[in-house]
């Protein structure tokens, strides 16, 4: 298969986020009936509900390209292309009726990230990545903003309760010396780094899922997102995962987790 222009899914992943959107608002600030999966993490009939939809729509449009989703078993996973799918990052955020959880929607080429979308349906919020442009928030491009040090920077993470062992160690160390943190937000928060409002955001445990839509974001936005080694972003990346929106910053805690 020829590589195309990551530029030319734009509009078919926005035809995606629409239709997760709707299905969303459908269920959002509505009592939902909800499992525990083995990870110990809930799922809701919503969940569900979106990624069918999605993987469908894939499936009827680009029949022959991979897809991977949190919900359900992977499908042509030696694909060229390749769709991942997070129905809902931040179920629980959800559950709760607080909107500051999103739809992921990423495109790999082989292992490579060369599309991301975070979508947040109910604020009407959405971030566009495509490797090699600008990355755009609600259709104007979005950048995020200059930081010179960590003493400096806002930082985010989902809990620290993530972290295990080594890792919070480290954690607490690029905590204690950030000018202050930011608990909660899953997606939304490296959708606050690409706009600007914040500086870091640093998390470990994640599945694939949960990252790759972020990568063409961050780098568009011209912030940089890689591992704890400081590795770019790829399929095979082990769910560490750093965003810093200055390349300076990212430097500073790179030597922090490796030192």
């Amino acid at each position: 298969m020829t590589k195309l222009d990551p530029n030319e899914y734009i509009p078919f992943s926005e035809q995606i986020m629409n239709l997760s959107g709707q299905i969303i608002k459908k269920y959002y600030k509505k009592d939902i009936d909800f499992e525990i999966k083995e990870d110990s993490s809930p799922v809701t009939k919503a969940d569900k509900e979106v990624e069918r939809s999605i993987r469908a729509l894939i499936k009827s449009t680009y029949p022959n390209h991979g897809i991977i989703g949190e919900e359900f078993e992977d499908t042509n996973i030696d694909a060229e292309y390749k769709w991942v799918i997070d129905p809902i990052d931040g179920t629980k955020s959800f559950m709760i009726r607080r909107p500051i959880f999103g739809t992921l929607l990423s495109l790999l080429h082989n292992e490579l990230p060369i599309l991301g979308i975070i979508d947040q349906p109910i604020l009407g919020e959405r971030w566009t990545g495509a490797a090699g442009y600008a990355t755009n928030f609600n259709s104007n491009i979005t950048e995020t903003r200059e930081c010179s040090c960590l003493a400096e920077a806002v930082l985010c993470t989902t809990s620290p309760n993530l972290f295990s062992d080594d890792d919070f160690i480290k954690f607490e160390d690029i905590r204690k010396k950030s000018q202050y943190v930011v608990y909660g937000g899953d997606c939304y928060s490296y959708g606050l780094l690409a706009r600007g409002d914040v500086d870091v955001v640093i998390e470990t445990g994640l599945k694939i899922h949960d990252f790759l839509a972020f990568r063409p974001i961050i780098e568009g936005a011209k912030g940089i997102i890689t591992d704890w080694e400081g590795n770019p972003i790829t399929y095979n990346s082990d769910g560490r995962v750093l965003a810093c929106g200055d390349k300076k910053v990212h430097k500073e805690i790179i030597r922090m987790l490796n030192n």
